[in-house]
């Protein structure tokens, strides 16, 4: 995976249908992995001092491969997008966490869900699943969530520590990855996954937080 910050450009927001075209990667071999182009999502959302904010999930794509291992209890997903954030006035720090959420015969197109579904939708105990997106195991009705970003940095006692956000204090920040891995086993019917951006603005009000969330997509 290679994950790239860059400041924020505006996007025209592709329409937002969940279905999105599909088209092979590669034709004429069989297991052929498929790519899929993603709409990404865009809001524009207001904090309660009245603070605009623009949140969007852009050049959002998959490309899936059904049968890592020739079994069907086996998937890989190669995902790819950007996140970026513009906050339209004066804040303190603005933090951009990317994730996933994956779930195994289960829906996860609305913001809450039943049982595994729940938590991972509104994103419980994401610290503990960061990162672990390449080695997943879910069975029929679970879900869970991971993040992208895993940054490396001594705590303040020179600890090895670990981010998974990036912050910015001016008007625009962002993150890109490329082929992050998304790897599933054990789900014997249908699986799927979903995007979403979570954005913490710090102003002199306090803290205020907010997701955009991505079209969801089959893993085949």
């Amino acid at each position: 995976m290679s994950v790239v910050k860059k400041s924020a450009v505006r996007i025209a927001s592709v329409a937002a249908a969940a279905a999105a075209a599909v088209g092979l990667f590669s034709t004429g071999a069989a297991n052929a992995d498929t790519f899929i182009p993603l709409p990404g999502a865009e809001l524009h959302h207001t904090l309660p001092n009245g603070l605009q904010v623009t949140a969007r999930i852009a050049n959002e794509s998959a490309l899936i491969n059904p049968s890592m291992g020739s079994t069907p209890l086996h998937r890989n997903t190669w995902v790819s997008a950007s996140a970026q954030v513009e906050v339209h006035g004066k804040h303190k720090g603005t933090k951009i966490t990317p994730g996933y959420v994956v779930g195994c015969q289960v829906d996860i197109s609305g913001g809450t869900g039943q049982g595994g579904a729940g938590a991972a939708m509104k994103g419980e105990n994401l610290s503990a699943n960061a990162s672990t997106g390449a080695n997943l195991t879910l069975g029929p009705g679970q879900a869970t969530s991971f993040l992208i970003l895993d940054i490396e940095k001594p705590d303040v006692y020179g600890n090895e520590g670990h981010q998974f956000a990036t912050k910015f204090t001016g008007p625009s920040g962002s993150v890109t990855w490329t082929d992050t891995t998304i790897g599933l086993n054990g789900c014997a019917g249908y699986a799927q996954a979903r995007s979403f951006v979570r954005v913490e603005v710090s102003t002199d009000n306090g803290i205020s937080e907010f997701r955009v969330w991505g079209a969801p997509f089959s893993l085949g």
